[in-house]
């Protein structure tokens, strides 16, 4: 608990010192600004897909938040929509939920489908079926 104290008082002398330099303060809040997009954007992509997609835009709003004070604001509120959110699909039938797991299936199986995959893999075992060919 002594060494997080210390790390946390590190951290704000820090912060404090690059806050001080008007013009590496201005890099600092554009490097914070462009690395919280890049993850809010992955998050965003990922969130259809099985997988932490929620935790990564949760991270990318925390990253943007640490800095500006409308994406901290969008973190708390985004989740506690989330918590309301999971705390109704808890309550739902078996039917709905299942419904959610096979459109997330169908959504998964069109990706990879799009992306070519199908017909990547098929070449490789030697199937070369025009229904495996991405659309694109």
């Amino acid at each position: 608990m002594i060494d997080q104290a210390r790390t946390e008082n590190r951290w704000l002398r820090l912060r404090r010192r690059i806050a001080g330099n008007p013009v590496l303060n201005l890099g600092y809040r554009i490097a914070v600004g462009v690395v919280g997009t890049a993850v809010l954007v992955v998050g965003i992509i990922a969130i259809p897909y099985p997988g932490p997609g929620w935790l990564i835009v949760f991270a990318g709003l925390g990253i943007l938040g640490s800095e500006f004070g409308w994406a901290y604001r969008l973190l708390r509120f985004a989740r506690a929509r989330y918590d309301q959110f999971m705390t109704w699909f808890a309550r739902q039938s078996t039917w709905v939920k299942g419904l959610s797991v096979l459109a997330t299936a169908v959504i998964v199986v069109a990706t990879m489908w799009v992306l070519g995959l199908f017909g990547m893999v098929g070449g490789w075992v030697g199937l070369d079926h025009p229904l495996l060919r991405s659309p694109l």
